[in-house]
């Protein structure tokens, strides 16, 4: 009668790959990845991952960033365009422009941003920018 909720695993967790961004480390630029990403250190730029995108607790972003999957404990600010879960732990500060189909925000998360929620808002962004990329 009453199911438990099993995690969805992301292309990542699946296949036990992984990429960090380390505290002390800073990066500006782009970074792309098919598999999960966590930022601990902090990154000036665009991130784009089709796995799950992780800031802990000392990671900082400016920037913008797509993923499939976003977990939040550290600071973000920019654009953040989440195709699933955008989970906002609470010692997270988020500030900016947020699209995301699910958001799941814990007491205490900072959250100053324009969120919309809405699937085809998320399609239009997302094959726009394909659009772009292709001219």
């Amino acid at each position: 009668m009453f199911s438990e909720k099993k995690p969805v695993k992301t292309k990542g967790e699946a296949t036990g790959m992984s990429n960090r961004i380390l505290v002390n480390t800073s990066i500006k630029g782009e970074v792309t990845s098919d598999s999960d990403f966590r930022i601990d250190g902090s990154l000036e730029g665009t991130v784009k991952t089709s796995g799950k995108l992780v800031i802990g607790k000392t990671g900082v972003v400016d920037g913008k960033a797509e993923c499939e999957n976003a977990d939040i404990e550290g600071t973000y600010k920019g654009t953040l365009i989440v195709s699933g879960l955008l989970s906002l732990k609470s010692t997270a500060n988020v500030e900016g422009e947020i699209v995301a189909s699910k958001l799941d925000i814990d007491a205490g998360a900072v959250f100053n941003a324009t969120c919309n929620m809405s699937p085809n808002n998320l399609k239009s962004l997302t094959s726009g920018q394909s659009k772009k990329s292709a001219s």
